[in-house]
């Protein structure tokens, strides 16, 4: 009896274990989706900077060629 009540037991050790492990988990994928949001914004944000950049560029040039300034 007292071997079933080991395996017992350390069936629920275990049962809580995985328990945790499976919080654990569901909090991490939280935090994952969040992060990949964050970093898609971050993307997006570049893009837009650098159709900014770009644009900023071509006026520059407009301006120094009338100016007799370019290269």
């Amino acid at each position: 009896m007292s071997d079933e009540n080991s395996v017992l037991e350390n069936l629920s050790l275990m049962r809580v274990d995985l328990t945790r492990l499976a919080d654990r988990m569901d909090r991490m994928s939280v935090e994952m989706r969040a992060t990949l949001q964050h970093v898609a914004g971050l993307v997006a944000l570049q893009d837009h900077d650098h159709v900014e950049i770009t644009q900023i560029k071509l006026r520059l040039d407009r301006i120094e060629r009338r100016l007799n300034l370019a290269d």
